[in-house]
Order: C-alpha cells, then sequence, then structure tokens
C-alpha cells in the first residue's frame, strides 16, 4: 500500500514522516481493506499485504494488523501474507500471530517467510550478513512452535528460548502453507530445501525466471519431494482498462512513481547494505541486483509487457498475457498488485470488476 501523496521527498532516507498525513492515512487504510473485501467479490482466491519500514513506498509495518481485519471482513479468500519478515522479527512472535490469523480466519492463512529487501535491515539496524542464517532458523523453530504438543525448550545461533509452547497453535494442519522468495538461485534453492512454495516478483524475463523454476523443482526432489504448479507463484503487476492504450498510460504513470519516487530512498538505502554487507553471495549477484533497480526506474511498459513482466492492457489482452506466461512457467498461482504506485483508486476499482468479468472466465481453468 504505497503512499501517494510524495514528490521528490520520496527520493530522500529516510523519508521524514513529517509529509504523512495521519487523517489521510485513515482513509487509505480503509480503502485498502474495502479493495481487498471487494477482490473476494471479483474471484481473487488469495487476499492479501505485505511488510515494509520507515519508507512512504509501503506503508505496513505489521501485516498481520491487516490480515486480522480481513479475517472479519472476508469469508472465503485465502489470507495471503507475504509476507512477515522473518529475520528482523522474534519467531516465536510471528509463530503466534500467525497461528491467530489462521485459527481466527477458520484455516485460511498463506504464510509468508520473507527475508525482506535490503533496506529493512538499515531501518532496523540488523545484521543484513546474518538474513539467510537467521531465516532459516526461525523457520526451522516456527514449524516447530506449530507441531510440537509438548514444550520445548531451543538452543540456536540466533536465537534462545527456554520453554516454548504457543496458544494457540494453528487450525491447519500440520501447519499453513508456507510461501518464501525465489526471486534468484539462492533463494529458488532455499525454498525448495524447506518445502516451502516458490514466490518469484519483479520478473525480469521469462527465460530467467524459468530457469529458477527449473532449480527449485530440481533441488526440490533431491530432497525428496516433487513441487506442483499450486507451489509456483509469480508475482506481477497489472492494470486493465477498456483498450490497450489506457491501461499502459496508467501503468507507466504509477510505475514511474513507485519506482522514480518512492523507490529511490529505498534504492539509496539499499546500495549501502549491498556495499557493507554479505547480503546477497557475491559481487554478481549484487551489481546484478543493483543493474535490476536502475532499469526498473527506467522501464517501458511496452517492454515489460513484451518481456511478460506485467500484465497490461484491454481484457482480451490481459487474457493473452496470462496464457503466454502460465504456458511458458506453468506456474499455478498468479499474484497480482494492481494498486502500483499512484494508480487512482477508480482505474483499479474498475480493472478488478473487468477482471471479474471478462478475464476470470477465461483463465479460471489453466
Amino acid at each position: 500500500m504505497p503512499w501517494t501523496g510524495i514528490t521528490e521527498h520520496g527520493k530522500d532516507w529516510p523519508v521524514a514522516n513529517k509529509y504523512f498525513e495521519p487523517e489521510r492515512g485513515t482513509e487509505f487504510y480503509q480503502n485498502y481493506i474495502d479493495s481487498m473485501v471487494y477482490a473476494e467479490e471479483c474471484g481473487f482466491d488469495l487476499v492479501g499485504c505485505n511488510e515494509h519500514h520507515f519508507s512512504p513506498y509501503g506503508l505496513m509495518a505489521n501485516p498481520n494488523l491487516i490480515a486480522a481485519a480481513l479475517t472479519q471482513r472476508t469469508k472465503k479468500a485465502k489470507l495471503a501474507v507475504f509476507g512477515n519478515l522473518v529475520p528482523l522479527n522474534n519467531p516465536i512472535r510471528t509463530a503466534e500471530e500467525y497461528a491467530m490469523i489462521d485459527v481466527m480466519s477458520g484455516g485460511r492463512l498463506f504464510a509468508g517467510f520473507m527475508r525482506g529487501i535490503p533496506h529493512e535491515y538499515v531501518a532496523y539496524n540488523s545484521n543484513p550478513s546474518e538474513s539467510f542464517g537467521r531465516l532459516h532458523e526461525a523457520t526451522e523453530l516456527i514449524i516447530k512452535a506449530w507441531t510440537e504438543p509438548e514444550p520445548f525448550g531451543w538452543e540456536g545461533e540466533y536465537y534462545q528460548f527456554r520453554s516454548v509452547s504457543i496458544w494457540p497453535r494453528p487450525r491447519q494442519q500440520p501447519h499453513p502453507p508456507i510461501l518464501m522468495s525465489a526471486s534468484n538461485t539462492e533463494s529458488a534453492e532455499f525454498a525448495a530445501r524447506h518445502r516451502a512454495k516458490m514466490g518469484i516478483v519483479l520478473l525480469m524475463d521469462l527465460a530467467s525466471t524459468k530457469e529458477n523454476i527449473r532449480i527449485y523443482k530440481d533441488v526440490a526432489r533431491a530432497h525428496g519431494w516433487e513441487p506442483t504448479a499450486a507451489d509456483i507463484l509469480i508475482g506481477q503487476h497489472m492494470c486493465i482498462c477498456d483498450t490497450d492504450e489506457e491501461a499502459q498510460m496508467h501503468l507507466q504513470a504509477g510505475c514511474n512513481y513507485f519506482y522514480g519516487v518512492l523507490g529511490g530512498g529505498v534504492r539509496t538505502a539499499a546500495n549501502l547494505v549491498l556495499k557493507e554487507s554479505r547480503f546477497y553471495q557475491g559481487e554478481e549477484r549484487r551489481a546484478a541486483v543493483s543493474q535490476r533497480r536502475r532499469d526498473l526506474a527506467n522501464e517501458k511498459i511496452e517492454d515489460a509487457i513484451d518481456k511478460g513482466a506485467v500484465l497490461c492492457g484491454s481484457p482480451d489482452s490481459v487474457v493473452k498475457q496470462i496464457k503466454r506466461i502460465h504456458g511458458e512457467l506453468g506456474n499455478g498461482v498468479f499474484n497480482i498488485t494492481m494498486k502500483v504506485g499512484n494508480i487512482p483508486d477508480p482505474v483499479v476499482r474498475k480493472g478488478m470488476e473487468l477482471f471479474k468479468e471478462r478475464v476470470l472466465p477465461e483463465v479460471r481453468d489453466l
């Protein structure tokens, strides 16, 4: 949920919160929750939120609060919390809050275990070089807290607890489905080793995405399990309008704001992390990430459509794009973001209506 009232100030780090308007913020959160409820009415199988800090880039310091509200406003849709930034939080607290959401929703939680993007580690003054190690240990601890029926102690490298026995425990057994980021080789391997569903956002192109999926499947098989299409989630920005030209105009403006303004401070902080830590393993990977962030800020929507990186156009065009991407990647889930940057809310809502009426009937059975 990006803040839409920032101009050049969004390129600072951190962004001074004097630019946040609390009264307008109340309306923002209400509109966000209402849009998630409406998404369920439009046939979306999952609705949800993510976690970001210290930036108008995203106003979700704790996505579990939004998920808790949605337990009372939705009936069928999975609550996709993609997700808690596990290395930055107390893993027992994460286990408890996720369990509460699962019970309150009647077993509809889809739990994201995320490492986060580099600037989050500046915000929380946490060592980014420990991020993978903390994510690995916290994942094992959370799963044990969910599944172990008797109290247990934990003495790990990063976490120590004398006795653990969470109340409540999750409704879904043995535990809610887990999603992890798999946007690069090391993350894809990590997700597969932990038998988590894989999520890829901000696609560079279909060829590199297909390679990550291959790696994920190969590592999963080496660890004794076989992923299905439902284990592969592709996250994309989407804008649907009556015409291709209108949709491309709105998504280009939204991406310009999102990456060019809101993403400026995020890139500044990320560069500090990448230069001074081992957040990414190897100089080649660090350089690739930095280049990708620069590319996103300058990418033309027409090029992004051609590469399969976004879904944008008339309903007929978006149906063709979805079928093309699914045919190439074999994914079972599309994770769609329609409020991209400062795209006007009426455009988002009209796009959801067009998705319900003219897109979903053509792609539901893929």
